[in-house]
């Protein structure tokens, strides 16, 4: 089994920034991709950045250059640094990760979501 806690959103002004973490802890072995989704009021989840093991980078285009991805893997730990918030970067954000126990690998782990407001 897999937890994933989330911390770091809040409310927030446009051009403003927030961090934030998800820690994950349980019986885990390997921890492979780590990211982050984020939904939108009225919207599909979409996954806004992702970062692999080995440390490829992936992010949404509306989030590039602005939003930076990152792992501590001793931490077990990914961040999402948002700088330039934008009103259309509100919404639920929730961190997954892949991981396995050594034996097999687990189902898709989720964080409980945390909420990022960007308005003035």
């Amino acid at each position: 089994q897999v937890q994933l806690v989330e911390s770091g959103g809040g409310l927030v002004q446009p051009g403003g920034s927030l961090r934030l973490s998800c820690a994950a802890s349980g019986s885990i072995f390997r921890l492979n991709a780590m990211g982050w989704y984020r939904q939108a009021p009225g919207k599909q989840r979409e996954l806004a950045a992702l970062i692999t093991s080995g440390g490829s980078i992936n992010y949404v285009d509306s989030v590039k250059g602005r939003f930076t991805i990152s792992r501590d893997n001793a931490k077990k730990t990914v961040y999402l640094q948002m700088n330039g918030l934008k009103p259309e970067d509100t919404g639920v954000y929730y961190c997954f990760a892949d991981a396995s126990s050594g034996v097999s690998s687990y189902p898709r782990s989720w964080g409980q979501g945390t909420q990022v407001s960007v308005s003035s």
